[in-house]
């Protein structure tokens, strides 16, 4: 499931969609398989037509049910767990029943850390942390794939972002000095006011 294109603003572009790492799982799948093992281990353990195979039986069932269910719910958390990169923020939205999210401008946005464990860095996957001049100051992202590139990925966006407002700024400066010399043609003469009015409509009309 991408993330919904609704809940973008005007001119935004998605870089990175990303849900979960697989290694979200992890606890999960861990109990269901050892639930299943011990499962295993009572049927072949205790005697057959005994009340206490029949008690211990029901337990294992019981504790295979808890860890099934533990995997289907987390599995529709990680369905709707986004961590979105655009030309404008990083966004982070979950939530099945109640939904929760954050959004960081990329203009906030002061260090990018990641960090991953022994396992982590196996599997590849880690946690980002960004610091930023919004009012917590940091957030943590846990369960990210490829933490190292996601990094690389907000300073890119970043890069882009700052090369756009330069190119912005230097336009309007650009638009500036030529109505200065267009000012400073019509105060000599050599432009009609006529002239002037048409080469200064057209050149905010650029």
């Amino acid at each position: 499931m991408v993330y919904p294109k609704r809940l973008l603003n005007d001119h935004e572009t998605v870089a990175v969609d990303l849900h979960p790492h697989w290694w979200y799982f992890a606890a999960p799948a861990a109990a269901l398989i050892l639930a299943i093992g011990l499962a295993i281990g009572t049927l072949v353990v205790t005697d057959v037509d005994t009340t206490e195979r029949l008690v211990t039986g029901w337990l294992v069932l019981a504790v295979i049910a808890l860890s099934a269910t533990w995997v289907v719910i987390r599995y529709a958390r990680w369905t709707t767990t986004h961590f979105v990169i655009t030309n404008d923020r990083v966004i982070f939205r979950s939530g099945l029943v109640t939904k929760s999210g954050i959004e960081i401008p990329l203009e906030r946005v002061n260090t990018v850390h990641f960090h991953q464990g022994i396992v982590e860095r196996l599997v590849g996957a880690g946690d980002i942390l960004i610091e930023s001049g919004g009012e917590s100051g940091q957030q943590r992202f846990t369960d990210i794939r490829q933490p190292d590139r996601i990094q690389r990925a907000i300073h890119g966006q970043m890069e882009l972002g700052r090369s756009r407002s330069a190119a912005a700024a230097g336009s309007s400066v650009d638009v500036a000095t030529q109505l200065e010399k267009l000012e400073g043609m019509l105060e000599r003469g050599t432009l009609t006011p006529e002239e002037f009015t048409v080469q200064k409509q057209r050149l905010l009309g650029q």
